[in-house]
């Protein structure tokens, strides 16, 4: 079994799924809601948003969506933990998701990790980045 994080927009996924791909690396795939199979079920004026990406990178898989138009989209109550090889990763990738956002735990060594650090990105996202101790 393998468990994905799925994250949900409100018309911001492209963007943040580009940004996540320029940050993680990985190869990016995106479906606009116009390539759905029957656009009919759709609602009307929202084509280019985004019905489904995925990011995959090494063996994780990152998806989201720009959700159902007619819901609001709210992020909350999680966080996507990033296992990172070494500290200099965690530096690079945690500067690089945090600009623009919130750092709710500076990066830095804990009894657990070498160097752990969590950030909300700009787009709602709450980060943990990761480059822990062996256990």
């Amino acid at each position: 079994m393998r468990a994905s994080p799925y994250l949900f927009f409100d018309g911001t996924c492209e963007e943040a799924f580009a940004f996540y791909e320029s940050v993680l690396g990985g190869e990016l795939f995106l479906m606009r809601r116009r390539d759905a199979p029957d656009p009919s079920e759709l609602t009307p004026g929202f084509d280019d948003r985004i019905m489904h990406a995925s990011l995959a990178v090494g063996d994780v898989m990152l998806m989201g969506s720009d959700g159902d138009p007619e819901r609001s989209q709210t992020l909350g109550g999680f966080a996507v933990h990033l296992e990172v090889p070494s500290t200099a990763d965690a530096e690079r990738i945690f500067a690089a998701l945090g600009e623009g956002g919130t750092v709710r735990m500076p990066l830095g060594e804990t009894f657990w990790s070498h160097a752990f650090g969590m950030t909300t990105d700009r787009f709602g996202v709450t980060w943990m980045v990761d480059h822990g101790k062996p256990m």
